[in-house]
């Protein structure tokens, strides 16, 4: 028996390679190196959908990629997994329940079917400012505040392309060196920004070397480490609270069954 798990855990990884490989050869772009030929800086957010400290960073503080003009200079790459897990048989097991697996699934599928961040973050934004009041259970609703067809992210979700991504997402979260301990878990250029996340212009400011250096870089009111004497808000991994396993199949029958 203990030899059957084993070469079933081992197929399971040999699939996440396979998956890991054929997206990273198809979007290169999207794992750049700290030095390359774009000037652009590299912005990488780890995070699963009802931590209430991923929410509020999506929700009010990544939004000043947008008001300060500082998206112009940057990479943005959002990747919905977070402290979940993925095990044996290939069912999801998120932090906060099966609406987080859910709503993963689908804010991976917005990133993949409006690949522009201008249309997939308000999207998102939008999802993670309802799940910080606790109200994730109109999510549906932000098709219409932002004005997006639903049906793009429907069928991704339904057909099993949102699957494909978040086990996509869980291999890239797993091999993060150094290993990610909390979420969010932010990344400049490849250098995680760990307790001081939320400071991350400053750190997008001084990680960039091109010649259209937005005004808000030379202000003064962004300094390296200024959240870093606050109280950690964050996620821990580890510390689970409410497993279930999940896998996505039909998005609208799965949502009234998670959020009832």
């Amino acid at each position: 028996m203990a030899s059957l798990q084993h070469q079933h855990s081992l197929k399971i990884f040999l699939l996440l390679h396979v998956i890991f490989l054929h997206y990273h050869s198809s979007s290169s772009s999207c794992y750049a190196q700290v030095y390359n030929s774009s000037p652009k800086v590299d912005l990488t957010v780890y995070y699963e959908a009802l931590c209430p400290f991923c929410s509020y960073f999506i929700a009010h503080d990544l939004v000043k990629l947008f008001t300060y003009d500082i998206i112009n200079i940057v990479n943005l790459r959002l990747v919905p997994w977070g402290n979940a897990a993925l095990d044996s048989s290939g069912y999801f097991h998120c932090q906060h329940g099966s609406g987080e697996c859910l709503l993963n699934t689908v804010e991976a599928c917005a990133v993949n079917a409006y690949p522009e961040p201008y249309k997939h973050y308000f999207f998102i934004q939008c999802i993670e400012s309802l799940a910080y009041q606790q109200r994730e259970a109109e999510w549906q609703s932000c098709f219409g505040r932002v004005s997006l067809n639903s049906q793009p992210i429907i069928d991704c979700y339904n057909q099993g392309n949102g699957r494909r991504l978040e086990i996509q997402n869980a291999y890239e979260t797993k091999q993060l060196n150094p290993p990610h301990a909390y979420v969010p878990w932010v990344v400049v250029n490849n250098q995680p920004l760990r307790e001081d996340y939320r400071n991350f212009i400053a750190y997008v400011c001084r990680a960039y070397r091109g010649a259209s250096i937005p005004a808000v870089c030379t202000s003064s009111q962004f300094l390296i480490n200024s959240f870093a004497e606050t109280a950690p808000q964050v996620c821990t991994a580890g510390l689970h609270q409410n497993l279930t396993s999940f896998t996505p199949t039909e998005i609208l029958k799965q949502s009234r069954q998670v959020f009832n």
